[in-house]
């Protein structure tokens, strides 16, 4: 199971869990900790950073779980090279991150605000985490993950994560993959409307809601055993 993060590995809380009873590998982002930065840095650069991941690990066949902003890498990734991927795991599933629109999945003042906050103080950004994922990070987390991800890099990428030339609902109907979506309930950036688009979208999809970020929910956890074993049968 390859665990995508937004920006980095330290996102996946619920990775001891999965550990014991799935082989499990995650990476950081081109420029964060120990990863060489890339000229572009967009999520399509993550995704070309995940397939070498699955190189080095040598995985022909996996479950792809990803998580908030992470999850347009996901698809990316697997568009990529849908031949390797048994399935998708989308956290605050969504079929864009458009901040416009009738039924935007994207609170756009949410974010508008979280995003100053970054510009002007980063380490209260990171902070705000704790916030915005209603307790799916908590403060020595955002101080790791500050220690971690530099502010520039950072900022690079959160720039570009609200266009695209094409929304990645489209790329993840032309997968025709088994998915798993899951609901973050009462989450103050992505909004229930996305997630109920996404669902409507793809009603063969498997579905999970809970209080808890997907990517620290024990909920999410179990689920996505179900669905990896349903799937790798």
């Amino acid at each position: 199971m390859l665990l995508v993060p937004w920006l980095s590995e330290l996102e996946w809380q619920i990775k001891p869990l999965l550990r014991g009873w799935a082989e499990v590998a995650s990476f950081d982002a081109p420029g964060v900790g120990e990863e060489s930065p890339v000229g572009q840095p967009t999520r399509e650069a993550i995704a070309t950073r995940g397939l070498a991941e699955l190189d080095r690990l040598g995985w022909d066949r996996c479950i792809v779980v990803a998580d908030e902003f992470g999850v347009g890498t996901a698809v990316a990734l697997a568009s990529k090279r849908p031949e390797a991927i048994s399935g998708l795991a989308l956290g605050h599933a969504c079929l864009s991150h458009c901040l416009e629109g009738d039924r935007p999945p994207i609170n756009a003042s949410v974010y508008e605000a979280f995003m100053q906050t970054a510009r002007t103080n980063y380490r209260t950004f990171a902070r705000h985490l704790t916030q915005v994922s209603r307790g799916g990070y908590n403060d020595q987390l955002a101080d790791q993950w500050v220690r971690r991800v530099p502010t520039h890099v950072a900022l690079s990428y959160y720039a570009g994560v609200t266009t695209a030339e094409r929304p990645f609902g489209e790329l993840l109907e032309e997968l025709n993959i088994p998915l798993l979506f899951a609901e973050h309930e009462g989450c103050i950036m992505f909004t229930p409307e996305g997630f109920a688009d996404a669902a409507a979208a793809f009603p063969t999809a498997k579905t999970v809601s809970d209080e808890v970020k997907p990517t620290a929910s024990e909920r999410f956890a179990v689920a996505l055993r179900s669905f990896c074993e349903a799937e790798t049968k």
